[in-house]
């Protein structure tokens, strides 16, 4: 085993001390935000092997869109704690902080809008393509595209058949990471993935960018760069994309009730018809 040098003991000393200041100041700030709910919803005791698909999807989206918001609903706390720590550090100090604790957890929590988002897409798809079934199982086919194709536009055309139900909760999950938040973040998600996304707390970024003037077409080069984004900017614009999620999770589960309905009333349809 290696011994620790006198360095590397200062340096654990000193993170074990930074991570101590910010579990205080985490417990010093007021809970804020909801906790998404699990078992929220009752499926028929006895269901026909028709709705295996539908059962056991519903129990594993619901419980891991719950999971995701909730993580972002802590994160933003985290995120607000850690912010009051650093404040009163100088530069040295952040610029350690940031390289040890809030890199990893303010990258995970800018990107988790755009994670709800798409799985909400993929569950409300999957959903919606099986329950449809109650609606005419005549001509129902199983014509989902697979998982890696699947996307908001699809589950459009899968949940149009659930009216008012289906509109509320797709026009809830359009509005989550919308643009405004997209601007405010540098478009964080599509920069982290595919160029170079904002640093947090210290660095510039995006010192050159090209663009195209619209009147002419001409290509033009940019010079100037982007400021880091400050930890409390970042926690105000995620309690508002929480409050979305939130909604958008009420509309799901007023949509699925609807369905579950629809399977509770073609069972009995199904039951009625059959010889004694």
């Amino acid at each position: 085993m290696t011994d620790l040098n006198d360095e590397s003991l200062k340096a654990v000393g000193a993170d074990v001390g930074m991570y101590r200041a910010y579990r205080e100041a985490r417990a010093r700030l007021p809970l804020a935000g909801r906790l998404m709910p699990y078992n929220w919803y009752t499926l028929p005791e006895k269901m026909s092997a028709l709705w295996m698909a539908y059962s056991l999807m519903l129990g594993e989206f619901s419980t891991e869109l719950a999971n995701t918001i909730n993580d972002l609903t802590n994160h933003v706390q985290r995120l607000q704690a850690w912010a009051t720590v650093i404040e009163p550090m100088d530069d040295n100090e952040k610029m350690a902080v940031t390289h040890e604790f809030i890199d990893v957890l303010a990258t995970n929590a800018v990107n988790l809008p755009y994670v709800i988002k798409s799985r909400f897409a993929f569950a409300t798809a999957h959903l919606c393509h099986q329950a449809n079934m109650t609606r005419d199982f005549a001509s129902w086919k199983d014509d989902l595209p697979l998982d890696v194709e699947i996307d908001l536009n699809t589950s459009g055309t899968y949940g149009r058949g659930w009216g008012k139900k289906y509109n509320r909760a797709k026009l809830a999950v359009e509005a989550i990471g919308g643009q405004a938040f997209k601007d405010a973040t540098g478009d964080f998600r599509n920069a982290y993935n595919h160029r170079f996304s904002p640093r947090f707390v210290f660095g510039l970024t995006g010192m050159v960018t090209r663009h195209k003037n619209p009147g002419t077409g001409q290509f033009y080069y940019g010079f100037g760069g982007r400021d880091a984004l400050a930890l409390t900017d970042i926690a105000d614009l995620l309690v508002a994309e929480c409050t979305r999620t939130y909604t958008a999770f009420d509309a799901m589960q007023r949509l699925v009730d609807e369905q579950i309905k629809a399977i509770v009333n073609f069972d009995a349809a199904e039951q009625a018809v059959k010889p004694a």
